[in-house]
């Protein structure tokens, strides 16, 4: 059966492939830039004792992790799912 996705079928896809591309790197990279700031604004804080401001940190660092996480595994996904759709 040869069944898969015709992605010259619609005008402009490289165009839209360049937009999700420069929008995963814009992500990825302010995840890092927060995964920074929140660590260090974490370490901070605990140091002085401030635990209110260092559960915020903390939980920046998470959300930041997470945000990686979900941008590098949605392509992940998407690859692996395409190549099971052409083995079909």
């Amino acid at each position: 059966m040869g069944v898969f996705p015709d992605f010259d079928g619609l005008g402009g896809i490289g165009d839209l492939r360049a937009v999700v591309g420069a929008l995963l790197t814009f992500v990825l990279i302010v995840a890092v830039l927060m995964l920074i700031v929140s660590a260090i604004v974490w370490a901070i804080a605990t140091a002085h004792g401030n635990y209110a401001t260092a559960s915020k940190g903390r939980i920046g660092v998470l959300v930041s992790v997470g945000a990686a996480v979900l941008a590098g595994g949605g392509v992940a996904w998407m690859n692996w799912l395409l190549t099971v759709g052409s083995s079909l």
